[in-house]
């Protein structure tokens, strides 16, 4: 026999049912891109959150799905200030970013951080202590803090990074900064998805043990000398004057920009105000003189050469019996009856029409 209920049983019964639904309809909704890239132009860090996810994914579903999220986003794009920050480790990256993107926040503005920690080359792992080192920035309201590792990247810079910039600006973020692990490419490819470049240095410490080179300082913007604290004041300021002169030996930017060097210490939070001004001076000077438009396109045809790059390196990989071939290959190149070049020459070879002859 049927049970009965009374009238408020079943009412009640009938709300259940509708709240079940209700969460049915809307886990179901969640997923879709449509979904996410409206709730990400509204500000939405939870759909932020999974569509950055959805780009990092190697799956092709999760990447088709990702640039759906994308191409939704785009008229929502380009509206922020995007800064690099460089240096090697040791160097303070981490603290600087944490006194400077608190500050910013606190000024009211909307601070998204991308910070790249460098994958382990032999488990594969990654730490990601950066979002628990910026403990005041992370729960600040007007900030988000994406952790991400490298994965094998070049360079050290996570693959999907260039797009996750774009996501943040969508969302309504109006800095987005971006941290190098600070090892040799990583700084290039930075530099080539930012507006201001920012390098920081130790004073005291020679050029071979930083490993800055001519190249990375004829890229930066600005050099901070950090850590200008305590007894490192006097080897701060004295650093300054060097790297100020060092400066006016090269040719000059086609920006216009005087490059600045000044003294820092995020510890004790001198000269983040500073830094600031100079980020607005530099902002004020290339908007007026249009080179930040024109260095976005540049940039935005140096990533479209080289998605077209990833997406053949991978598609390359996934041909079948290739890995087979490449380990066999590889055997050959080590027991000498191969060169690197003719085991290369055999490996496109059987990409192009499945031949190993050269």
């Amino acid at each position: 026999m049927d049970k009965k209920y009374s009238k408020k049983e079943e009412s009640d019964r009938a709300a259940q049912i509708e709240r079940l639904l209700k969460k049915r309809r809307m886990r179901n909704q969640s997923q879709t891109a449509e979904y996410l890239s409206e709730r990400i132009m509204l500000g939405d860090e939870q759909a932020l959150s999974e569509s950055i996810t959805l780009l990092e994914s190697t799956r092709s579903q999760d990447q088709d799905k990702a640039q759906a999220i994308l191409k939704a986003c785009l008229g929502n794009t380009g509206n922020a200030l995007r800064i690099g920050i460089t240096g090697v480790p040791g160097v303070g990256k981490s603290t600087f970013i944490e006194s400077f993107g608190s500050f910013l926040a606190e000024q009211g503005k909307k601070v998204a951080v991308m910070a790249i920690d460098p994958s382990s080359g032999i488990s594969g792992g990654s730490i990601l202590g950066d979002k628990t080192r910026m403990q005041t920035l992370s729960v600040h309201p007007n900030a988000f803090i994406r952790p991400t590792a490298t994965s094998g990247s070049l360079g050290g810079v996570a693959r999907r990074t260039r797009e996750t910039i774009l996501l943040f600006e969508a969302a309504g973020y109006e800095i987005v900064i971006v941290e190098t692990v600070g090892v040799g490419q990583s700084e290039t490819e930075v530099h080539a998805m930012t507006d201001f470049f920012l390098l920081l240095m130790l004073a005291g410490a020679g050029d071979e043990l930083q490993g800055i080179k001519r190249g990375i300082m004829e890229m930066a913007d600005t050099i901070l000398i950090t850590k200008t604290d305590g007894k490192n004041v006097r080897k701060a300021n004295l650093a300054r004057t060097e790297y100020k002169n060092a400066l006016h030996l090269f040719p000059p930017n086609p920006n216009e920009w005087i490059p600045k060097v000044e003294t820092v210490s995020a510890l004790e939070e001198k000269g983040i105000e500073k830094v600031w001004d100079i980020v607005q001076s530099f902002t004020l000077q290339v908007n007026t003189n249009g080179w930040l438009e024109k260095r976005r396109a540049q940039q935005d045809r140096y990533w479209m050469k080289k998605t077209v790059q990833d997406a053949l390196l991978t598609d390359f990989y996934k041909t079948d019996g290739l890995l087979k071939l490449e380990k066999e290959l590889e055997k050959a190149v080590q027991n000498g009856s191969l060169t690197s070049f003719q085991a290369a020459a055999k490996m496109l070879n059987y990409y192009k029409d499945g031949k190993t002859e050269i």
